[in-house]
């Protein structure tokens, strides 16, 4: 059975204060990483159901998120914008379908 090693207790002030803040951080990026995805997931899922104007709308709300997620650092900006372009173009592929 391999368990992980138990993490040691820092032993100066300042690393036990850099252990609280990393909870505390660990905590928001992982919230900001889980609003990425869903909101990009949102999206594929309105272009799968071929509902052109749920995907455009949520397209719309998915790039600021993306955009603010990228600018914190949680995402890479080129990632970011792949996403987005990739989204774009399957966005654009349902209204030029749909007319």
């Amino acid at each position: 059975m391999a368990t992980k090693p138990k993490k040691k207790n820092p032993r100066l002030a300042s690393g036990r204060k850099r252990a609280r803040q990393d909870v505390k951080l660990n905590a928001a990026n992982t919230s900001l990483r889980s609003k990425y995805r869903t909101a990009v997931k949102n999206v594929e899922k309105a272009v799968l159901a071929g509902d052109k104007t749920k995907a455009a709308e949520l397209f719309g709300k998915m790039q600021a998120v993306v955009d603010s997620v990228a600018d914190k650092g949680i995402f890479h900006k080129n990632k970011a914008s792949r996403d987005k372009s990739r989204l774009s173009a399957k966005v654009k592929a349902l209204a030029t379908a749909a007319a």
